[in-house]
């Protein structure tokens, strides 16, 4: 199973929508742990949303979507879908 996730930063004001195929958990961990790349440069990224996808591959093709979409826009959308 893949997730798709979605991080937010406060200090930032800022989103950012990622794949993994580790616990989100996890993977936000490492976030928040200094991997590096751009979340690296804040340190308060909570998860405010993950979608499970069957494979990998439809995994990246949706995160592409939502990330074409805007991922705040893409957002406000499911929350007004229900």
């Amino acid at each position: 199973m893949t997730t798709i996730y979605i991080l937010y930063s406060s200090t930032l004001d800022k989103y950012y929508c990622g794949v993994t195929e580790m616990s989100v958990e996890e993977r936000l961990a490492r976030h928040l742990h200094g991997h590096g790349g751009y979340t690296s440069i804040a340190k308060d990224w909570v998860c405010v949303y993950t979608e499970a996808i069957a494979n990998k591959r439809d995994a990246i093709l949706r995160e592409k979507q939502i990330k074409k979409r805007g991922i705040k826009r893409y957002l406000e959308s499911k929350k007004h879908s229900g």
